[in-house]
């Protein structure tokens, strides 16, 4: 049996999807996950040693970087928001948005407590969506 081209990149490319970093669109949001959630640790280091008059600030800041990352993974979303358009694994990917519900539980961002478990709910409820309606297509 051999194997064309095209096959063995897709292969791949799903390979490196599963394990590591990935490509594409897994690759940025595993950034952006990595980026962004253990972040808060520097974050709270910084808000110890600057002066009172500038904490505020500093959260804020990291406030503001947290709903850039939660804004990228609604964006990917919006690029590929089929299930059966997306790279694979993409959607194990995007679903892990709602782990920036810990650090915004952590410094009591209230809209990330409540922007990331929903986003993460969403992707499921999407994707179960979309099964189900594949299923009763099929029939």
């Amino acid at each position: 049996m051999t194997m064309d081209l095209n096959s063995a990149r897709r292969i791949a490319e799903a390979e490196a999807a599963r394990t590591g970093l990935g490509t594409g669109p897994n690759r940025r949001l595993r950034l952006t996950l990595i980026i962004g959630m253990p972040l808060f640790l520097p974050v709270l280091g910084i808000m110890i040693l600057v002066p009172k008059s500038l904490m505020n600030d500093v959260l804020y800041a990291y406030e503001v970087v947290l709903i850039g990352c939660l804004l990228h993974y609604v964006w990917v979303f919006a690029k590929y928001p089929r299930y059966v358009g997306r790279p694979p694994y993409l959607t194990r990917d995007l679903a892990m948005g709602g782990g920036f519900f810990l650090p915004s539980l952590f410094f009591g961002f209230w809209p990330g407590m409540i922007a990331a478990p929903a986003w993460a709910l969403f992707v499921g409820v999407a994707y179960a969506v979309e099964v189900a309606r594949g299923r009763n297509e099929h029939r």
